[in-house]
C-alpha cells in the first residue's frame, strides 16, 4: 500500500511515519510538510508544500490511504483564525485533494468532544472538520477522538500537567477511560484501521483506542 500523511512533523505524525516505514504492508510513504523531516528511508518521499496554495500540490495526493494528524494550539497559532486555518482549512484541502484523486481510505485524528454544534471554539472546529470530511464520501473513513495525548516531547505545559493529574486519578481508580494516550499507541491504532477492508464510517473514542491498537477491530 501507499500511505499519504499530513502532520508528519508533530508528535503523533512522527510515530505514525516511523511505524509505517517499518510496516511491510506499506511500500511507500508520502509526507506533505512545510519543512524537511529528519527521517531518512528509501520508502519515504517528502513533499515540501505551501498549504496556502493547494492547487500547487493537490495532484500529488495519490495513494491507497491518507492519514491526517495535523494540528496546532491556540497559543502557537496566535489567534482562533490562524488555528482554524491549520486545524480545518489545511486538513480539509488535503482531504478534498485525496478524494478528487480517488483515494478510498481516510484516517483522521480529531478530538474528544468534537461537535459542530458546540459553543466551544475548539470542539466546534473539530466537529466541523469531521462533518466536512464525511461529506466528501470516501469509500471508508475512520475518525479517532482521543482525549489527553502523551507525547515524548512537548511544550504544551497544560497537557503535561493534565496528564499527570489524570495518571494520579487513574492510580486511585478514577477516570480509567480517560487515561493519557501515548501517541505511539494512537499511531498503531490508525495503521490497524487502514488494514481493515470495509465500506464504513467509524469513530473510535477514548479508551477504545487502546484495545483497537492491540486487536485492530472496529
Amino acid at each position: 500500500m501507499k500511505a499519504l500523511v499530513i502532520g508528519a512533523t508533530g508528535a503523533t505524525g512522527k510515530d505514525l511515519v516511523t511505524q509505517l516505514l517499518s510496516d511491510p504492508d506499506f511500500k511507500e510513504v508520502d509526507v506533505f510538510v512545510r519543512k524537511p523531516v529528519t527521517i531518512q528511508n528509501p520508502k519515504l518521499k517528502t513533499h515540501i508544500v505551501d498549504f496556502e496554495k493547494p492547487d500547487e500540490w493537490k495532484d500529488l495526493v495519490k495513494g491507497d490511504v491518507a492519514f491526517s494528524c495535523l494540528g496546532t494550539t491556540l497559543k502557537t497559532a496566535g489567534s482562533k483564525e490562524a488555528q482554524r486555518k491549520v486545524d480545518y482549512d489545511y486538513q480539509y484541502n488535503f482531504a478534498k485533494s485525496a478524494r478528487e484523486n480517488n483515494v478510498e481510505d481516510y484516517v483522521l485524528v480529531s478530538s474528544y468532544g468534537a461537535d459542530s454544534k458546540s459553543k466551544i471554539f475548539y470542539s466546534k472546529m473539530k466537529g466541523d472538520l469531521e462533518q466536512s470530511v464525511k461529506a466528501l464520501h470516501f469509500n471508508k473513513i475512520t475518525i479517532f477522538q482521543p482525549g489527553m495525548l502523551e507525547r515524548k516531547e512537548t511544550e504544551r505545559m497544560g497537557e503535561v500537567l493534565g496528564g499527570k493529574i489524570i495518571k494520579l486519578a487513574n492510580k486511585l481508580g478514577m477516570f480509567k477511560s480517560q487515561k493519557p494516550l501515548p501517541t505511539k499507541v494512537l499511531a498503531k491504532a490508525m495503521i490497524n484501521s487502514s488494514k481493515i477492508k470495509s465500506n464504513s464510517y467509524s469513530k473510535i473514542k477514548l479508551g477504545s483506542i487502546f484495545s483497537f491498537a492491540e486487536k485492530g477491530k472496529l
